[in-house]
């Protein structure tokens, strides 16, 4: 059965949403005013599945990449750039308005620059024990495989081809893989997950396919199997050698635009908490003017950070802190002491930690967060401390996808 709906607007995740008297219809690949025919998505109540766009909005526009509508990598390819730009600001808007705060949002900061410099591209076995690599299908379990990115950066240049030999090369262990590969000053590193153990024979080959595609380092969960060059990258004066598996921001243009916001901010502060560092990039760029604490519960991440700081000419006093702070926060108490805090939490933000800085002293917060919905409960326990929202910025740096950086000035009111 088809049915015919008028797309009243965009969703969270980019979907259209048709409002219907059994309540709202998701239909990907839709926008706003147009009238669409559509079928049922099986096991979806409130779902569709787009057969044909019979009026178009004037906002649609030509999809940059074939695979678009099939692959789950991005999501609104198909919309005007002044409209992308407006409905990615209202994500976090519309974040903040759910948690009761009004705060201003400044313009949507393009931070896309050369494009993705990481991604985990996966492996699996499809139809008819056919291998497939690339990303995950929209919202399904298969892989839809490609043969090109154009969001990812040229720096990834042969990481398609590195990811298809390996999954290759490992083919006999008949097991899903996920390959991280990070674009970093010495060429690709990759880490594969997933293959369980390895006889030597694998590990032979796979050493073979790291020297072929000239990779810098090839490591499967963190365990070395080829290096031809340590992998760095550069955070202010300092160079990083990073872990194997190491999170970085999306692209390089992201990381300065959110190291620049915060540098802004921070002009005054001579005394510097950074918690959730990773391996630095904001407290190695902190500390060319300040003193910085840089607290992660990663311990290869604070490894590396503590010595690129000691390695980096002319830097401030860094020292590092290996904790938890989902789970053991920073105490109000030890917070003190700072004239700013810089937190950055994974997409489920920090709650527990944004507690204890509500019930401390400490001047100037700068958040950044990939979630606008975490973003906002947080900002709401400090408002409700005693802060108030001075400043947000949205950051894009997830092309075409529904994910917006933000990154946030909160002061003592």
């Amino acid at each position: 059965m088809t049915e015919r709906l008028v797309i009243a607007r965009l969703g969270r995740r980019g979907d259209g949403i048709a409002d219907t008297p059994v309540g709202a219809v998701y239909v990907p690949c839709t926008l706003p005013g147009e009238t669409v025919e559509v079928e049922a998505a099986p096991g979806h109540a409130d779902r569709r599945n787009l057969l044909r766009v019979e009026v178009r909005s004037p906002d649609r526009v030509a999809p940059v990449c074939p695979h678009f509508g099939v692959c789950g990598g991005c999501a609104v390819q198909h919309l005007a750039e002044a409209r992308y730009r407006a409905w990615k600001r209202d994500r976090v808007v519309a974040a903040l308005a759910d948690a009761r705060l009004d705060a201003p949002v400044g313009e949507l900061v393009d931070a896309h620059g050369a494009g993705r410099r990481r991604a985990v591209f996966h492996a699996r076995r499809g139809t008819h024990d056919v291998l497939e690599t690339g990303f995950a299908a929209y919202r399904a379990h298969h892989v839809v495989a490609i043969d090109r990115c154009p969001v990812l950066s040229l720096e990834l240049a042969g990481a398609l081809d590195a990811a298809w030999a390996i999954a290759e090369a490992l083919t006999v262990q008949g097991k899903p893989l996920d390959i991280q590969v990070t674009a970093t000053d010495a060429g690709l590193d990759v880490d594969v997950r997933g293959s369980g153990p390895l006889p030597p024979t694998l590990v032979a080959r796979l050493a073979q396919v790291a020297e072929e595609h000239r990779l810098a380092r090839l490591t499967r969960h963190g365990e070395l199997l080829a290096q031809r060059a340590v992998p760095t990258v550069h955070m202010g004066r300092a160079s990083v050698a990073l872990p194997p598996g190491a999170f970085l921001q999306a692209t390089a243009a992201g990381e300065a635009a959110i190291a620049d916001f915060i540098l802004a901010h921070t002009r005054e502060a001579r005394r510097v908490a950074d918690l959730f560092a990773g391996v630095g990039p904001f407290a190695l760029r902190l500390a060319e003017r300040a003193i910085v604490l840089a607290v992660d519960g990663d311990e290869a991440a604070v490894t590396a950070l503590s010595r690129a700081a000691a390695a980096a000419p002319g830097l401030k006093p860094v020292t590092t802190e290996r904790r938890d702070l989902i789970r053991r926060p920073l105490l109000a108490r030890e917070l003190e002491r700072f004239d700013a805090v810089v937190f950055d939490p994974p997409r489920q933000g920090a709650q527990a930690q944004a507690h204890e800085l509500a019930g401390a002293a400490v001047p100037l917060l700068i958040a950044v967060s990939c979630n606008p919905t975490t973003f906002a409960r947080d900002a709401r326990i400090l408002v409700d401390g005693g802060y108030r929202i001075a400043a947000v910025v949205p950051i894009d740096q997830f092309r075409y996808s529904a994910h917006v950086e933000i990154a946030a000035r909160f002061e003592r009111s």
